[in-house]
């Protein structure tokens, strides 16, 4: 079994944006595989984040409605709320990791959804954040993750834990 994706602003704009002829057709074919196999995970921040910039940034913007019929249809991904238990784990990611609020945000939306990848352009490509690779979807075809996400063991984090070391008996 593969695990979840959880996939961020960005690719499913991109997915809409006749302005972006390279990148159009890669977050295009991510989307159609995570929908195809049922692994697409994403948050209320982020269907917030596309409503707002699909109808105000994108050049030719969609309509409210177009906009909306879009943020529908991903609800039934049954996107993470934000609430107490993702904004905690947000402050605790933002504290470790030193990220921006909202980057904190999605990391530890697509922690507490078990998605060993998170699609984003807006971090690192390759950085293991709390358990979580990120990694840019115009640099990793969908095909290639089939391969490279398995569930099993968490990622393995890349620098060692900040805080208290654990006491050993």
């Amino acid at each position: 079994m593969t695990d979840p994706v959880f996939v961020d602003t960005n690719v499913f704009l991109y997915a809409r944006d006749a302005g972006e002829p390279a990148k159009r057709p890669r977050a295009v074919s991510w989307l159609a595989h995570l929908w195809a196999e049922r692994l697409g995970r994403t948050s209320m921040q982020v269907l917030s984040e596309y409503y707002v910039n699909a109808t105000r940034k994108l050049d030719p913007g969609l309509s409210p409605d177009e906009a909306w019929d879009d943020v529908e249809m991903l609800l039934t991904w049954n996107p993470l709320p934000v609430d107490g238990l993702l904004l905690q784990a947000g402050r605790e990611i933002q504290r470790r990791h030193r990220l921006s609020w909202w980057d904190s945000l999605i990391v530890a939306a697509a922690r507490l959804q078990g998605c060993g990848l998170l699609l984003s352009e807006d971090l690192q490509d390759g950085a293991v954040i709390a358990g979580v690779t990120v990694r840019s979807p115009f640099t990793l075809a969908s095909a290639e993750a089939s391969a490279l996400y398995r569930t099993g063991p968490g990622a393995v984090a890349r620098h060692p834990r900040r805080g208290r070391p654990k006491i050993r008996a």
